[in-house]
C-alpha cells in the first residue's frame, strides 16, 4: 500500500518509486496547472483525514462526503468564504485521481456530489455569485483596440505586447501554448504567419494562417514583425518569440529569489506573465470585468461566431476539439442576441 506521502508525490509526478523517464512521461501527459492543483487538493485531503479519524487511502465513500460537506461550510483561509462548487468538483476528482494513481480503486462519489448539487442550489436561491463560474471578457475587437491603445509601440515592450495580443487573438492560443512560441514557429509569406502551436488539450500540432489585418493598428502580422525586426535590432534572431524585458528594454534580465536565479534562462516568458499583460492592458483602458489570459481566445471565439463563421472551422483554427462544450458555451453568450430565437415568434 502507498502511503500519504508517496502518494502526494505520485500526484505531483515525484514519487521516488517512480523512474526518472516513468516521471518525466506522466509529467508530459499532464499540465502543470492540474498536476499542481490536484496536489494541493490531495494534501489538503489528507490533512483533513488525519485531524477527522479517517483514512485517506483508501477513502470511504463516508469519508468523501463528509469532506465534500465540510468544504461548503469551511471558510478557505485565501477568500473567507467556503470552497466554490467548482473547486469542490476539482476537489474530488483529485481524490479518485490519487487512488488511481496509487492502484488503489476510487471510492464511489454519487453521495458527494448529490451533497454538491444541492449546495448549487442553495448557493443560486440565494443569488451568491458563487453559483455561476468565473468566466473571462472576451477581449472582442472593441475592446483590443481600446487595449491596444494603452500601450507605446515605440517601444520594445509596447512592441512585444502588441504582438502578444494580437497573435494571441488571431490564433486563439491558450497562453501557455503562447509562450512556447519561438520565432522560427511563425513565418511571414506573402499570404501572412503561418503558426505552428502545439495545442495541448488535442495534443497536436496546428500550422494557424493568420492573414495579414486590414487595419494597420490591429494586424497581427505586421505587429510580429514589428517584434522580430526589433528583437534582430538587438541580436536576437532566435529563441523564444516573446520574452521579458525591464523598463529600461534590456530582454531576459536576470532575476533572483533569495540569492537563486529564477526564471527560464531564454528569457521566455511564462503564462502567468502573459495574463498579467492581458490585464493590466485592460486595466489601463478602463475596461471592467475579469480579464485574464484567456480573454483573447475567447474574444476570438465570439467575433468570428458573430462574423458569421462556421462552429467546426472556428474550433479547429483555435485547437478547440470537435465538440467542444467550452466552445458551445463561449458562442451561445455570442448568439443569445444575434440568434435570439424570441426573434420572429410573433411578440
Amino acid at each position: 500500500m502507498t502511503d500519504d506521502n508517496s502518494l502526494a508525490a505520485v500526484v505531483s509526478n515525484e514519487s521516488p518509486a517512480l523512474s526518472g523517464a516513468a516521471r518525466e512521461a506522466l509529467a508530459a501527459g499532464t499540465a502543470d496547472s492540474t498536476r499542481r492543483a490536484y496536489s494541493a487538493d490531495w494534501t489538503e485531503f489528507t490533512a483533513w483525514c488525519a485531524s477527522n479519524g479517517h483514512t485517506p487511502l483508501p477513502a470511504t465513500p463516508e469519508a468523501v462526503v463528509e469532506y465534500v460537506a465540510a468544504l461548503t461550510t469551511i471558510p478557505r483561509p485565501r477568500t473567507g468564504r467556503p470552497y466554490s462548487p467548482s473547486s469542490i468538483e476539482r476537489a474530488v476528482a483529485a481524490i479518485r485521481t490519487a487512488h488511481s494513481a496509487a492502484n488503489v480503486p476510487p471510492p464511489s462519489t454519487k453521495g458527494a456530489r448529490i451533497i454538491l448539487r444541492g449546495y448549487r442550489d442553495r448557493l443560486a436561491l440565494a443569488k451568491d455569485p458563487a453559483a455561476k463560474p468565473r468566466r473571462a471578457q472576451p477581449a472582442v475587437p472593441t475592446a483590443l483596440r481600446a487595449m491596444l491603445a494603452t500601450l507605446d509601440r515605440d517601444t520594445l515592450i509596447g512592441k512585444r505586447d502588441a504582438a502578444l495580443l494580437l497573435l494571441g487573438y488571431a490564433t486563439a492560443a491558450r497562453v501557455s501554448e503562447l509562450v512556447a512560441l519561438d520565432l522560427a514557429d511563425v513565418p511571414e509569406s506573402e499570404h501572412g504567419i503561418e503558426a505552428s502551436l502545439y495545442r495541448k488539450k488535442i495534443k497536436a500540432f496546428s500550422d494557424t494562417a493568420v492573414p495579414y489585418g486590414s487595419n494597420l493598428a490591429t494586424c497581427p502580422v505586421r505587429a510580429v514583425r514589428a517584434l522580430r525586426e526589433a528583437l534582430a535590432e538587438v541580436g536576437r534572431t532566435e529563441g523564444p518569440l516573446f520574452v521579458r524585458i525591464d523598463r529600461h528594454g534590456r530582454i531576459a534580465p536576470p532575476m533572483y529569489r533569495r540569492g537563486v536565479p529564477i526564471g527560464d534562462p531564454s528569457g521566455r516568458l511564462t503564462a502567468q506573465a502573459v495574463a498579467q499583460i492581458v490585464e493590466r492592458t485592460a486595466a489601463a483602458a478602463g475596461l471592467e470585468g475579469q480579464w485574464t489570459g484567456h480573454s483573447l481566445r475567447r474574444g476570438f471565439a465570439t467575433a468570428a461566431r458573430k462574423a458569421g463563421h462556421d462552429l467546426v472551422r472556428i474550433g479547429r483554427h483555435g485547437g478547440w476539439a470537435d465538440g467542444s462544450k467550452a466552445l458551445l458555451g463561449y458562442l451561445e453568450d455570442s448568439d443569445r442576441w444575434e440568434d435570439n430565437p424570441v426573434a420572429g415568434t410573433g411578440l
